[in-house]
């Protein structure tokens, strides 16, 4: 049996391999073996056997590397309040996981919210933002008591205080722009200017912002939030943006008199999906994040603020598999097709980002020579594609099992019901043992829906 070594998680990217099998595994959960003829193991569970038991596609969540990712983030930040950020992925079981682990949660919706605080997460440890807070959104934070708001435009302000009332008190921040671009693709930057987050350092908005929340006796300004991405592999744009925010910090002491207690550096911290493929080193991150934010409070003149992060991929999308059955294969000149049954409903990252992965044929074992080929999805639609140009035994055939790794975040939380297929199920894995944590979307839970003839 091969054994992919469990180490440390991180975000760093792995140590160089010693065998091809470990470059193979390197972006798998740490919990990942290898077993003879084909057999691969997550959390001590075969994958094929899951596959069999639950149908497929299906998601594959490894506990123990998310906690794990929790941890390794408490230990990197010790003084720091970690939020979780919920659009990744977000069940009862993970925001289980979350709170144990010490971690607060990050939401984008009632929805979130709801499920977080139902399931018994406190209210007081969640932090609610969006560029575009509906008014469900608004009362439902409010009426369960949601630590932090985070107020992305002038309207909200208004709109908050009313809500609270004369005889309340919500704590709130402000999302500003400190106009860095950074990010592993156009549509998920957004730190830079004209995009519709936040407000912008450049033009005074923000400043404007700040004036008018300090008027509020219902709002208390708590501190300054910013964002700068997604998949960010570089620790100097959070850099720059430390400093920026501690200069905004300064201006509104000097201004108004007031010393902002907090400062949220957002998330966005890149992961390998592929053996190779760069990281954010969070160590170094930590490190230097540290050393700016002190001293550029000492420079100020500034007590230095409590540090919030909010990693979200970080901590899952590298603990879970997507697991999917072999429908066809297909030979043309140019090409060789690989589809299988499921596609850009349970993945639309491909589509959206251009994102590549790394399948593998799991439950058998191949003598067969590599073959490049793309592996596409069931959809009516040229741009389902899972994976192009990749490597696989050149007798993959239908019915065989492609497991694609870091399928954690950003999968089932972006998932639809296109031709109407039903999103897949999620099982978590742990110590040998699997249990079923959202199920799957059945044909009769599409029809309930239609409600009209």
């Amino acid at each position: 049996m091969t054994t992919h070594p469990v180490a440390a998680v991180s975000t760093a990217p792995a140590p160089a391999p010693t065998t091809a099998t470990g470059d193979a595994l390197s972006v798998w959960p740490a919990t990942t073996t290898e077993q003879p003829h084909g057999r691969l193991l997550v959390g001590g569970v075969s994958l094929a056997e899951v596959a069999e038991s639950h149908g497929t596609p299906v998601y594959v969540l490894d506990e123990a590397e998310v906690r794990e990712r929790c941890r390794t983030y408490r230990s990197a930040f010790p003084d720091a309040e970690i939020h979780y950020a919920a659009k990744a992925f977000l069940c009862r079981a993970l925001a289980h996981w979350v709170e144990e682990e010490g971690l607060g949660l990050d939401v984008c919706s009632a929805g979130e919210l709801e499920l977080a605080v139902t399931t018994g997460f406190p209210a007081g440890r969640i932090l609610l933002h969006g560029n575009a807070k509906s008014p469900q959104d608004l009362e439902t934070a409010l009426r369960l008591g949601v630590g932090r708001i985070v107020i992305d435009t002038p309207a909200e302000i208004a709109r908050i205080a009313a809500a609270v009332g004369p005889g309340g008190r919500q704590k709130v921040m402000v999302r500003v722009v400190p106009g860095i671009s950074a990010g592993g693709h156009r549509k998920i930057r957004t730190g830079s200017e004209d995009q519709q987050f936040g407000l912008s350092l450049r033009d005074g908005h923000a400043q404007h912002a700040i004036a008018r929340i300090l008027d509020q006796p219902s709002l208390e300004l708590s501190g300054i939030h910013c964002h700068l991405g997604s998949q960010i592999t570089d620790v100097k744009p959070y850099l720059v943006a430390v400093r920026r925010i501690v200069g905004l910090m300064a201006r509104i002491r000097d201004s108004h008199g007031v010393t902002l207690p907090e400062l949220d550096l957002g998330g966005g911290h890149g992961i390998a999906y592929r053996p190779g493929e760069p990281a954010l080193d969070l160590t170094t991150l930590a490190r230097k994040v540290r050393a700016e934010l002190a001293g550029s409070c000492a420079a100020a003149g500034l007590p230095v603020p409590r540090l919030i992060i909010e990693p979200g991929r970080a901590v899952t999308g590298p603990a879970g598999v997507a697991v999917y059955r072999v429908l066809a294969v297909k030979r043309t000149p140019t090409r060789t097709f690989v589809a299988v049954d499921g596609g850009m409903s349970d993945n639309p990252r491909p589509a959206l980002y251009g994102v590549r992965y790394a399948p593998r044929l799991i439950g058998r074992a191949s003598s067969a020579e590599a073959e490049r080929v793309t592996v596409v999805g069931r959809h009516c639609e040229a741009g389902d594609v899972l994976a192009d140009d990749v490597s696989l035994p050149a007798d993959t055939h239908p019915g065989d099992l492609l497991a694609v790794p870091v399928a954690g975040a950003y999968h089932l939380s972006m998932a639809s019901t296109y031709n109407l297929v039903g999103r897949p199920p999620l099982v978590a894995v742990r110590d040998g043992r699997a249990r079923l944590l959202v199920r799957r979307e059945t044909p009769a839970d599409l029809r309930v829906r239609d409600v009209g003839l």
